[in-house]
């Protein structure tokens, strides 16, 4: 979808845009929302930020999905002065920013983790992203290693915690902290199993049950420890995927991802993805506290399987198991 065609979605008479979901947890689906309700949450993220008419917005994401959608709603809500670049891997190159002039600064911009890596691997792009004053990063999640890199950098970088359903994001954290914050006028709890219940009758008719598995902090801020439906239960032991992923992150195993296979003897066995070599004597000597996480199959690959939108999609790899 272009600029223009979306601007004509915008403004004619229905009372409702067509959005299309990411797919990460399924087959991608088109689901309506209420404009009225795309403005809401604009102004929400407006006011958290500060941002005021005639700030400039960077859109460089495809206007196919939410995060795309909302960027321009937000400038046209805010009065914002929009920017907007062909999507790419390397947003901030000379080529991309060419048709906008290659302003001295940019007020708010938003990128999935793929663009913002790419970006810091190029020293003049880098220069440029140090000239956003506030980085909004979405649509997957952010890899250890990427995160202490922003954490040296001058500007304000935010990770967001929302999804289609929730018109982008509901709480936004600092990069350098553990813990979302959620915009105002909208409450947040949990269900018996500890997943994440959102309330925003300003973005949702009703409230919306998460499969997020969530650890609040006093003041009622929150953090993702993973989804219900990537618990694997491997020999009556319940194990986090995304927890697993952090670890051999931090290890520097980044290019694995971790799935199951059913198992006659454990119910469910852990299995790595990779694109490279894992050294299992490697593993063992860093898992002595978390012995359950070691793969029973590692399985390599050409490349780890992804959403359109960059986030890993967990079907795929499950099949890719079964076949392994």
């Amino acid at each position: 979808m272009t600029l223009e065609e979306f601007l004509a979605h915008w403004n004619d008479a229905s009372p409702c845009m067509e959005v299309k979901t990411s797919g990460s947890t399924g087959v991608p689906k088109r689901i309506y929302i209420e404009k009225v309700r795309m403005r809401a949450s604009a102004r929400m993220t407006c006011d958290f930020l500060n941002l005021h008419k005639g700030d400039t917005a960077l859109l460089c994401m495809p206007l196919d999905f939410i995060a795309g959608k909302m960027m321009v709603v937000r400038a046209l809500e805010r009065g914002l002065e929009l920017l907007s670049v062909e999507p790419s891997s390397h947003p901030l190159s000379k080529a991309s920013m060419a048709g906008i002039g290659n302003p001295p600064c940019i007020d708010f911009a938003a990128m999935v983790p793929l663009q913002v890596w790419n970006t810091l691997q190029v020293p003049e792009e880098r220069k440029a992203l140090c000239r956003i004053r506030h980085l909004i990063i979405g649509g997957g999640a952010i890899s250890q290693a990427l995160e202490q890199e922003l954490r040296t950098l001058p500007i304000n970088v935010w990770s967001s915690y929302g999804m289609t359903e929730t018109l982008s994001h509901i709480a936004l954290r600092r990069i350098t902290e553990e813990c979302y914050t959620p915009l105002p006028g909208i409450t947040v709890s949990q269900d018996q199993d500890g997943c994440l219940i959102i309330d925003a009758p300003h973005l949702c008719s009703e409230t919306l049950f998460t499969n997020d598995i969530a650890h609040f902090t006093d003041d009622n801020r929150f953090q993702i420890i993973g989804r219900r439906d990537n618990t694997v239960c491997s020999g009556g032991i319940k194990i986090q995927i995304e927890e697993v992923e952090a670890w051999l992150h931090s290890i520097g195993h980044d290019d694995v991802m971790v799935t199951y296979r059913d198992d006659k003897a454990l119910g469910q066995a852990l299995v790595y993805l990779t694109t490279t070599e894992i050294d299992m004597d490697t593993l063992r000597q860093n898992a002595v506290k978390n012995r359950y996480w070691l793969p029973r199959h590692i399985i390599k690959v050409t490349s780890l399987p992804l959403t359109p939108t960059g986030k890993p999609d967990r079907g795929k790899a499950r099949d890719m198991a079964k076949g392994g």
